[in-house]
């Protein structure tokens, strides 16, 4: 059987809907929301099923709703395939979805994942309401061209701006203090590039983030973090956690570090990777796939 990996999104990947029917059709799914309810506080399911929308877009709720989502699809995948699984060999997920990939793996049971999660966006969410910030998709420049337009605004005063996702060719984002962003952002349409504002609390990925660290570590460091039953490729250093002391430091680090997505597809692919599932709502990462190499399988496993 040809060797896969299981994908699960991050955020921005909720919509008003997800997991509804995989809910009303599947106790499994059913039965995580449940869980959700009592560690969260409040009915999960009808905010994906009802919104409104400004609330499931926020942190502190899309956060958890994606990760939620993710693992209720992947119970509709142990259900339609249930060798799907024994033909893993690597798992990943972007930003938020590492949470999910690690629960996957048996590093996190639910619980302590869902209130990491929980955690996170909380911490996240803080640290952007003190610090006017965004991100920006550049789309059809090269990564050289993009790294120039932010060192060079960057360096005439206007604030902190960085690539803080590198999610396949000519599909940068970038994130940092608003006005260096704009200004990135004017150069890089006259350059050529299409840009497309994120709708996100601030600048993740980069130090404005800095103070959403110190309570990562902090909550870290009170769960017991499993042994990995399948590689997981860290967002930050594209490689194959060595084991779960590495999660616990480099988790939290990942709030303030650039999204290597693309170069973490490419180590899998080498490592002989064949198929790819992505598990959770949205196709995002299929779409990603495709301009990275567009002959391999990705299987949507929507929540």
């Amino acid at each position: 059987m040809a060797k896969s990996a299981f994908l699960f999104p991050g955020q921005g990947a909720q919509t008003i809907g997800m997991a509804v029917e995989l809910c009303a059709s599947l106790p499994a799914a059913r039965t995580l929301f449940d869980r959700a309810a009592g560690i969260l506080g409040y009915d999960l399911l009808n905010v994906c099923a009802s919104g409104p929308k400004e609330r499931l877009d926020s942190t502190v709720v899309s956060q958890p709703a994606i990760y939620v989502a993710s693992l209720a699809a992947l119970e509709k995948l142990k259900q339609e395939d249930p060798q799907a699984s024994e033909t893993c060999v690597a798992s990943a997920g972007l930003s938020l979805g590492e949470y999910t990939a690690l629960t996957y793996a048996g590093s996190l049971s639910f619980e302590e994942g869902l209130a990491l999660v929980k955690q996170r966006g909380e911490a996240m969410q803080a640290a952007a309401d003190a610090r006017p910030s965004t991100m920006i998709s550049i789309l059809l420049l090269e990564v050289d061209a993009v790294q120039t337009l932010c060192d060079e605004v960057s360096a005439a005063g206007l604030g902190l701006v960085r690539i803080a996702n590198y999610l396949c060719p000519g599909n940068l984002v970038i994130s940092g203090d608003t006005p260096a962003c704009e200004e990135v952002e004017r150069r890089a349409a006259a350059a050529g590039a299409k840009t497309i504002r994120l709708a996100v609390a601030g600048a993740f990925h980069t130090p404005v983030m800095q103070s959403a660290v110190e309570k990562l570590r902090e909550a870290l460091s009170s769960v017991t973090l499993g042994a990995l039953r399948v590689p997981v490729y860290a967002n930050v250093t594209a490689t194959a956690y060595s084991g779960p002391q590495e999660v616990q430091e480099t988790l939290a680090r990942q709030v303030v570090e650039p999204v290597r997505w693309e170069q973490s597809m490419r180590a899998m692919l080498e490592a002989g990777v064949e198929r790819f599932y992505e598990i959770g709502p949205g196709r995002v990462l299929a779409g990603l796939l495709k301009r990275i190499q567009r002959k391999t399988e990705c299987i949507n496993i929507t929540a």
